[in-house]
C-alpha cells in the first residue's frame, strides 16, 4: 500500500487518478464547427427542396449544444448591435427555456430602461406552414417576474435602434426555405423537410 499524508491508499485508486491527470482533458465544444453543421444542414435542406430530391417528409436532429453554437455564432457573426445572447433549454412536448441578454449601452433610452437587460423564460414553440413562433408561459427581468409586454417593449426599442421592423414575441416568423416545421425532444430540435 501506498502512504499519502498519513493515509493508506491502495495501488487500484492511486494509478488511475494519477493516470487521469496525466491523460488530456476531452476538447472543448468547437462553436464554430457545431454552427458550422447545423448551417450546412439548412442548406442541405434548402437543396433538396428546390431540386426535389426527396419525396415525403423528412427529419433531421440538432443537438441543444448544436442550436446555441449556430445562435452564438450569428449573433457573432452578423454583429448584432443589441442582442447579446440567445440561449436555449430544449425539453420534451415542445417547452423551450431560455436566456435573452440585450445590450442597450450607449442609446437614449428611456428613464426606466436599464441599458443592459437579461430575460429568462419558460414557453412553449409552435409551428406550423413553415412558420414559428415562441409562445411565453413566463418571463423574468434579471429575479423579478414581468409580463410579456416588457420584452415586447425592449424589442420595439431594440428594432428602432438598429432601423428594423419591430416584431412581437407573439409574430409567427418564417423557418428557412424548405423545414416544414419543428419539434422539441429533451436536448434535440428535430426539424421536419
Amino acid at each position: 500500500m501506498l502512504c499519502v499524508m498519513n493515509r493508506r491508499v491502495k495501488p487500484s485508486f492511486f494509478i488511475p487518478a494519477l493516470l487521469s491527470l496525466l491523460l488530456p482533458l476531452p476538447a472543448k465544444i468547437d462553436v464554430r464547427q457545431e454552427a458550422l453543421r447545423v448551417s450546412g444542414l439548412i442548406e442541405k435542406i434548402q437543396e433538396e427542396t428546390l431540386n426535389r430530391r426527396t419525396t415525403g417528409l423528412r427529419t433531421v436532429a440538432v443537438t441543444e449544444s448544436e442550436l446555441n453554437s449556430y445562435i452564438a455564432y450569428r449573433i457573432e457573426n452578423e454583429q448584432e448591435e443589441v442582442m447579446r445572447q440567445l440561449s436555449l433549454k430544449l425539453f420534451e412536448d415542445n417547452r423551450v427555456e431560455g436566456k435573452l441578454s440585450l445590450d442597450l449601452r450607449g442609446q437614449r433610452l428611456p428613464f426606466f430602461i436599464r441599458p443592459e437587460l437579461n430575460f429568462y423564460f419558460e414557453g412553449r414553440l409552435d409551428s406550423k406552414e413553415g412558420k414559428a413562433r415562441l409562445e411565453i408561459k413566463r418571463l423574468f427581468l434579471e429575479e423579478q417576474q414581468v409580463q410579456p409586454a416588457v420584452l415586447d417593449l425592449a424589442i420595439s426599442i431594440a428594432a428602432e435602434l438598429s432601423h428594423s421592423r419591430a416584431s412581437s414575441l407573439e409574430d409567427w416568423y418564417d423557418l428557412p426555405y424548405g423545414i416544414k416545421s419543428l419539434e422539441t425532444q429533451r436536448g434535440r430540435l428535430i426539424v421536419t423537410y
